[in-house]
């Protein structure tokens, strides 16, 4: 459908409208948005109502999607901090390097021996797996904020998604030239240097401006937050606009590098800058994807066929799990983490617009063959013709795989994401500490060790930083303040504990966990010995200081052995308690279990959940499901022994 300045405006505000509800729809349904927005787009695209067509944008769409993409990818840049990418800093690296590397090559393979038509060069082939490399924070993104999986999978993904942007974005620019008849040539490692040390430079010098500007923008105090909001979003399209007119798609590296580098420094007004940048990005992210599967044929993904089929196949099944499983060996990730990386590995925005701009290039090139052909005879006339339907058939190829790996892996792997995450059980169940101060710090030492996944919620600057440099994940804020808990992550959390040297914030924090999110266990610190009658009545358990330091006195006093002993847990020794799920072990008694348990482990205590009736357990006692043991012995010992308890 041909567009006009009459119609336009309508069509862009439809657009934005039914993004905004398909990300609503998103939202309540828990499912990433990618999937609606791709859906919208067929609707109402070519495929299926035929309201917006090739024509509808005129020659405007790459240059509104490349704006869009510096957004998006500068947004995504500026959330990563390299203290998270310090929690997988290997498996990060050999994600970007190492994976991306096999990506590109058996994406190549597969597509050159699926297709089994002469057009598919190597060079087209390769084409296709550079940009199937990318994965990318359009799609990650939306499913790690329904799947919240542990920070250092995340983090992982996060991270390979940013990067992998910018680089499939590049080497996809430098292959097409050997591709495209019309490109002039160079040589390919310098074409890919040239571009990502562009953007790397024009990246670092605008987030330098940025942060000295940022510094002196609060002249006018009442407008500083909007400036600052303004500026930033500013300057993320001026590093990709400046980079781009330097070298084609050296802006992607530019705003990427842009962002991470802006979003590493301290500077003024960040939440700020952070929750504007978030609505943006949402928006722009909607309009982008339903207006590029809008453009979709439907005979450019018929094209392809059982080919087609094949590649996305082995893009997902086969080479995806195998660069994830030699990426992260010998890593802190668990094998069922690993299988869910292996699982979450949509493409994105950058794959779809390049792939879209690319064969825009080819047709042209195509159509430009078929002019000169006309105005020639013979063998000249024939051969132009015969370059022009390859061309052709390459723009199909291209576009049809690209498009048919997007749509499926978005599809099927954004839409089954949290079923597979909860079937491999990859969604931990947080502990939150509010208070990160010594005895909060001590805390998480102890549970971290124990394999839990921690969030600290502090608001004292100092104090944030000593825990992050000491690898805890922190939620800055008040955790009296119910979206800061829901940031931390309370509508996920198991167990919420009071920890701060203010009873009244402790109190409150009780109150707020148990009221609106309805957390399953609360702890609070009592500092004052005649407050814990108030967090009692609220039914909170409490821990008075005053009587934690008599205990231990006691400890060293009456049983010095066994308070050493638990002293150094997770050095020499352990006690946990964890409920009983392995199918194999309820319904035996405590003689039977015994030797399943590993060596020096043992069965101290049982009780139900409720723990009222905690008991020494007789060799004849019969484990029930729900039974909560407590296992003392080795440390290792005692991991492996949760592990078999839990086994369900």
């Amino acid at each position: 459908m041909a567009g006009s300045s009459t119609l336009l405006i309508p069509l862009v505000a439809g657009i934005i409208g039914l993004g905004v509800i398909a990300q609503l729809a998103a939202a309540r349904l828990r499912i990433p948005s990618i999937i609606f927005y791709l859906l919208v787009g067929v609707i109402i695209g070519q495929p299926g109502l035929g309201i917006i067509g090739s024509g509808t944008f005129g020659g405007a769409l790459s240059a509104i999607v490349g704006l869009a993409v510096a957004i998006i990818v500068f947004e995504g840049a500026y959330h990563l901090r390299f203290e998270r990418i310090r929690e997988a800093p290997a498996a990060t690296f050999r994600l970007v390097t190492l994976g991306a590397a096999i990506a590109l090559l058996g994406t190549a393979v597969a597509v050159k021996f699926a297709f089994s038509e002469p057009a598919v060069s190597w060079n087209l082939a390769f084409l296709i797996g550079a940009l199937l490399v990318a994965t990318g924070p359009t799609v990650i993104t939306p499913i790690l904020n329904v799947v919240p999986v542990r920070d250092r999978v995340a983090t992982a993904l996060e991270t390979e998604g940013i990067v992998n942007d910018v680089t499939a974005a590049i080497i996809a620019v430098v292959v097409f030239e050997t591709v495209n008849p019309a490109a002039n040539s160079q040589g390919l490692v310098r074409a890919f240097a040239f571009r990502l040390g562009t953007g790397l430079l024009v990246g670092l010098i605008v987030a330098g401006l940025l942060y000295y500007l940022l510094q002196y923008i609060d002249l006018s105090p009442s407008d500083a937050p909007r400036n600052a909001r303004l500026l930033t979003l500013a300057g993320a399209l001026v590093a990709y606009a400046a980079a781009n007119t330097i070298a084609t798609e050296a802006g992607v590296a530019a705003a990427a590098t842009a962002g991470v580098a802006l979003g590493n420094i301290d500077h003024p007004y960040e939440e700020d800058i952070e929750e504007f940048k978030g609505d943006i990005t949402l928006l722009v992210l909607s309009f982008v994807f339903i207006a590029l599967a809008a453009q979709l044929s439907l005979d450019a993904l018929i094209d392809v066929g059982l080919a087609g089929i094949i590649v996305v196949a082995a893009v997902a099944l086969l080479i995806r799990p195998l660069l994830v499983f030699i990426s992260m060996t010998g890593d802190r990730f668990t094998r069922a983490e690993k299988l869910f990386v292996s699982f979450v590995g949509p493409r994105g925005i950058i794959p779809a617009s390049v792939a879209t701009l690319f064969a825009v290039e080819l047709n042209t090139v195509a159509e430009e063959r078929r002019t000169e052909a006309a105005e020639l005879t013979g063998a000249e006339a024939d051969a132009l013709l015969q370059q022009a339907q390859l061309l052709g058939t390459q723009a199909e190829i291209l576009l049809g795989t690209v498009f048919l790996v997007i749509f499926v892996t978005a599809l099927l792997e954004g839409g089954f994401a949290r079923t597979i995450a909860e079937k491999l059980n990859v969604i931990p169940m947080r502990v939150i500490i509010v208070g990160g101060g010594k005895v909060g710090r001590a805390l998480a030492e102890r549970l971290e060790d124990r394999g839990e996944n921690i969030v600290i919620i502090e608001q004292d600057e100092s104090i944030v930083e000593r825990a992050r440099n000491e690898g805890y994940a922190v939620e800055i804020g008040d955790g009296t303040d119910t979206d800061v808990l829901r940031s931390a992550g309370a509508e996920n959390a198991k167990t919420v504990v009071a920890a701060t040297g203010d009873d009244d914030a402790n109190l409150l924090v009780s109150q707020l966990a148990s009221s609106k999110f309805g957390v399953e266990r609360i702890i609070a610190r009592a500092n004052n010995p005649d407050n814990v009658e108030a967090f009692e009545d609220l039914g909170v358990r409490t821990i008075s200081s005053a009587m934690a330091t008599a205990w231990a006195i006691d400890n060293q006093i009456e049983r010095p052995a066994i308070a050493h002993w638990m002293t150094d847990v997770g050095r020499s020794g352990d006690v946990q308690e964890i409920e009983v799920k392995n199918g194999e072990l309820i319904g035996k008694s405590v003689r039977e279990v015994g030797p399943m348990l590993p060596d020096a482990c043992l069965i101290a205590l049982v009780s139900g959940k409720d723990y009222q009736d905690a008991q020494v357990p007789t060799a004849d006692y019969v484990l029930q499901e729900g039974d909560m043991v407590t296992l003392l012995g080795r440390h290792e010992s005692v991991r492996d022994g949760m592990k078999l308890v839990a086994d369900d």
